[in-house]
């Protein structure tokens, strides 16, 4: 068993559900897994103290929340030494419209240039439109957004686009990674490095679009 940390930025909430998701799975997996809102963390955290790390963050406006880049920032060499995998839920990962996911992408090449991270495994999901938590001027933004990329402009509900199947898929090949590159489990019973369905890198060091419905 190993312990792994899943540290996430959330807005409205999506982000730490999906978190909340991947720790299900990473424990019952055998796994010592804990989701934790970075804005909310003890102040004694310590990345050192984990064996393995599983970012999370969601995009607003074109951006990811600071507190996840702070995050990152702050415990860089903690996380260049130890299996780390990056999810992103986005409005882009919610069509399956190749510019839209190329721009899902791009987000995440912006992110990891910015922070020199290089996690060993990326995840790109759809996430969610909560009109119902927006204020009025979040809320007509959201809705311009949502025109053009899903046509979802009913402001008098909610829209849930993340694909939990691909999201368990996604936590389950990082506990194979983590175990394989921790020597837990023999290559053979893990499958080796993971296959290039979902979640996984692909060769070229971009991420696949795992989160595309």
């Amino acid at each position: 068993m190993v312990s792994i940390l899943v540290p996430y930025g959330t807005g409205e909430g999506q982000t730490a559900t999906v978190a909340d998701r991947i720790a299900t799975v990473l424990t019952d997996c055998g796994h010592d897994a804990t989701a934790i809102n970075v804005d909310e963390s003890p102040s004694d955290l310590e990345v050192d103290d984990v064996d393995a790390v599983c970012l999370g963050a969601s995009i607003h406006m074109g951006k990811h929340q600071s507190s996840v880049r702070e995050f990152v920032s702050a415990n860089r060499d903690a996380l260049a030494v130890r299996p780390t995998a990056f999810f992103q839920l986005s409005m882009s990962s919610a069509v399956a419209d190749e510019d839209r996911q190329a721009e899902a992408a791009g987000y995440v090449d912006e992110f990891l240039e910015e922070t020199d991270w290089h996690p060993d495994r990326i995840g790109l999901f759809g996430g969610a439109l909560r009109y119902s938590k927006y204020g009025f001027i979040k809320r007509l933004l959201m809705k311009r957004i949502a025109r053009d990329a899903t046509g979802d402009t009913d402001t008098s509900r909610d829209y849930e686009y993340t694909d939990w199947h691909e999201v368990e898929a996604f936590a389950a090949d990082f506990a194979a990674f983590v175990e394989h590159r921790l020597g837990i489990a023999p290559p053979d019973a893990t499958g080796g490095e993971a296959s290039s369905g979902t979640g996984s890198e692909s060769d070229d060091g971009r991420p696949d679009e795992a989160g595309a419905e």
